[in-house]
């Protein structure tokens, strides 16, 4: 038992370390994490444009489940992430979208037109 409880001791230890990469100039530098794999895991979500609200940064969508956010079908509100993502955007276009929770808020960080 008790080299049981060391294992798993150990193994709780090992979890918390984070791996450090050296560069050629033998710096320590921690890895950063990889912003188009996350992306990449995160479905793209079909909506309608309902609303678009420039001067606060924000649409209104009618849009499917959204899995990562285990939000289901609905119209509702979101943030963008960089106004420019509403730039040319109207009411009816048909979009595909990521979104992700953001300082509490449901925030569309990727949209495109179908």
């Amino acid at each position: 038992m008790k080299t049981i409880n060391m294992l798993a001791a150990t193994l709780f230890a090992l979890a918390g370390m984070q791996v450090h990469a050296q560069d050629s100039s033998g710096a320590m530098s921690m890895p950063m994490p990889n912003k188009n794999a996350a992306s990449a895991a995160m479905p793209l979500v079909q909506g309608e444009v309902r609303k678009v609200d420039l001067a606060k940064g924000q649409v209104v969508l009618r849009h499917g489940d959204i899995p990562n956010l285990a939000m289901p079908g609905m119209t509702m509100g979101f943030d963008v992430a960089e106004k420019k993502l509403l730039d040319g955007l109207k009411v009816g276009d048909q979009v595909e979208f990521q979104a992700e929770m953001i300082k509490g808020k449901a925030t569309v960080t990727e949209l495109k037109r179908r």
